[in-house]
């Protein structure tokens, strides 16, 4: 079941049964599925051919798709497609927040442009940064935060201003 046209044929019960182990496996075969039927009916299973399109154009094709936002859409064109398109998740909003660059409700496309605006046009380049900023969302930048071990400690608005509670730990 490793390609397109194996996914798109296999029935939805044994798709949800592959993804059981993930979080809301039901909702994800749906999802996968509604792509699926998008990838059939409109580019005849061939994703080379879906990724000839315009990114722009495709990008709003994707938008329009069952499950699919604005980060699923990005990483498709970036990841799969190797288009210019950068990717915003939660953890890039919540760095460049408690950098002191971006209000915490920032929208996906305010963080985006924030980005594209000071970024050479580059997909390996853009793929690289939401590499570094997931992996410091992950293991650091957390919801509790490892300020102390944080390479941009000394950037950090949110550093700076919690600097008490951490004051044993922090570098004076």
């Amino acid at each position: 079941l490793l390609t397109p046209e194996a996914l798109y044929h296999c029935p939805m019960e044994q798709l949800e049964e592959m993804i059981r182990a993930t979080r809301y496996y039901q909702v994800k075969a749906k999802k996968i599925k509604a792509f699926l039927a998008y990838l059939f009916q409109n580019h005849a299973g061939d994703l080379a051919r879906m990724f000839r399109l315009p990114p722009d154009r495709l990008r709003r094709e994707l938008l329009a798709i069952y499950g699919i936002g604005e980060e699923t859409a990005d990483s498709i064109l970036l990841y799969a497609g190797g288009f210019p398109f950068f990717v915003v998740d939660s953890y890039t909003k919540r760095i460049l927040f408690r950098l002191g660059l971006m209000p915490e409700k920032a929208s996906y496309r305010m963080v985006q442009d924030f980005f594209l605006t000071r970024l050479p046009k580059d997909s390996q380049l853009y793929n690289e940064y939401h590499a570094q900023l997931d992996a410091l969302g992950h293991h650091i930048c957390k919801t509790r935060p490892l300020c102390p071990e944080c390479p941009l400690l000394d950037l950090c608005a949110y550093a700076r201003e919690n600097r008490k509670n951490h004051e044993k730990t922090l570098p004076q």
